[in-house]
């Protein structure tokens, strides 16, 4: 009898409904995944086997299958909200149960962990007190608010630069200064005396700050004397701060000699030429400006001028750039496609506070939805493949960006006509049904 097909019929067509009105009600959820309804022929079974004019039984649903292809993606104003294009999710944690997840809706709770509108916690790598990212077991990521340490000048944090770079151009056409340098009066002990020489006594200056090991900042100013009596030479002098005991270098000395070739250029042939070393006393400094500093004196660092030229052009200073910074307050955050957050500090600083990472499965579809946007792993889908975004077979990360639902409205609005149809002519083929019981009952 065809009721039983019919019935089936019924059952598989009200089943994908289900699912294509689950897909429409959930068409503007952030990373959700649309899904269809599969389905299969069922037959009976005999003692005999089956033959060749075995009738089917009806259908069946043999699975919900969700279709994990990339949404669209869309900006927000949330530096925090990070969407993935291409393959894997984030990795969750709430109380150690690990969850997957393709929506990236994140912000920053009470104790700075990065959690979902749930409360879940998005894992990945912590980075140290420096920056630096190991990759070990992900845990969950918490941003630290605390201000960014300082960094003394010289101080050669995280490679070799260690100090003040200078790159400047001395006008060879210039002549040397009348009036003989003169460096400042000798300080009276525990008198505030400043002092800023004459620019009779020097052909050029330039000026930059420098940082002791609190953060303060200090005026470093540098002077070129070209020298009456030897061609291509000129004596640097410094001072910090407008200040007369800085001990920069010795009473009437000067802080060190740049010679140039005939064409222009650093003469390398001379020992050291174009890199000095600078110990500013920072306790007479103090005292100069009637102040106190407990920083760690001296500042020393190294004054390079590799690259400096001596043209005959006019004077120019094509870079000076020095090592140090004072301390920073944390202004905001990055996210790069890479998956490392990055803090940005008022003093102009970033630093590294973690990676987020991404989870990838052999089977995606064998995955259990656990609601809220949310899947956990099963034995169909595999274990995880735990990497670093853009790594792999693993997508990229974009900041300030969600992704849309996949789910494509006017192909499940077709869909549905298309399953009323087959609801109706299953309904259809059961009237009929009994419409032939109802022959068979009127027979006389």
């Amino acid at each position: 009898m065809a009721f039983q097909q019919g019935l089936s019929g019924l059952n598989t067509a009200s089943k994908a409904l289900d699912v294509t009105s689950n897909n429409i009600a959930n068409a503007s959820v952030v990373g959700f995944k649309s899904a269809s309804a599969h389905f299969s022929d069922v037959y009976a079974a005999s003692l005999s086997g089956g033959g060749a004019s075995q009738a089917g039984i009806g259908v069946g649903t043999s699975a919900v299958q969700q279709q994990f292809t990339q949404g669209n993606i869309t900006t927000t104003n949330n530096p925090l909200d990070i969407s993935i294009n291409g393959n894997g999710f984030f990795r969750m944690s709430q109380n150690g149960a690990i969850s997957f997840t393709r929506n990236g809706q994140f912000h920053l709770d009470k104790s700075g962990y990065i959690v979902n509108d749930q409360g879940m916690q998005v894992t990945g790598y912590p980075a140290d007190s420096t920056g630096l990212i190991v990759p070990s077991t992900p845990s969950a990521l918490q941003l630290s608010s605390s201000d960014l340490s300082p960094v003394a000048t010289g101080a050669s944090i995280g490679g070799s630069f260690t100090g003040v770079l200078a790159n400047v151009n001395l006008d060879s056409r210039k002549a040397a200064p009348t009036t003989a340098w003169a460096d400042g009066p000798v300080q009276t002990a525990g008198t505030k005396d400043q002092w800023n020489p004459s620019p009779t006594t020097y052909n050029y200056s330039t000026a930059l700050s420098v940082y002791d090991t609190l953060g303060n900042a200090h005026t470093l100013t540098l002077y070129f004397v070209k020298s009456a009596t030897t061609p291509g030479a000129w004596d640097v002098h410094a001072n910090v701060d407008g200040t007369t005991n800085q001990n920069l270098y010795a009473a009437g000395s000067n802080l060190g000699t740049l010679q140039f070739t005939s064409s222009g250029q650093l003469d390398t042939t001379v020992a050291g030429n174009g890199v000095m070393n600078i110990s500013i006393d920072l306790d007479g400094v103090m005292d100069d400006l009637g102040n106190t500093n407990s920083a760690t004196t001296p500042l020393a660092f190294k004054l390079d001028f590799t690259g400096s030229t001596q043209f005959g052009s006019t004077y120019g200073t094509n870079k000076l750039e020095q090592d140090g910074y004072a301390s920073g307050r944390l202004t905001g955050v990055a996210v790069g496609a890479d998956g490392v957050i990055q803090g940005r500090y008022s003093n102009g600083q970033t630093r590294n506070q973690g990676q987020v990472v991404l989870a990838n499965f052999t089977n995606p579809n064998g995955l259990k939805s656990a609601g809220g946007n949310q899947w956990v792993e099963t034995p169909d889908s595999g274990a995880p493949l735990v990497g670093a975004p853009n790594s792999s077979s693993l997508g990229v990360l974009q900041s300030a960006s969600v992704e849309e639902s996949n789910v494509d409205l006017t192909a499940e609005l077709v869909t549905m006509i298309t399953l009323q149809r087959n609801y109706q002519a299953n309904a259809q083929s059961i009237k009929t049904q009994d419409q032939i019981m109802q022959t068979l009952v009127s027979l006389r």
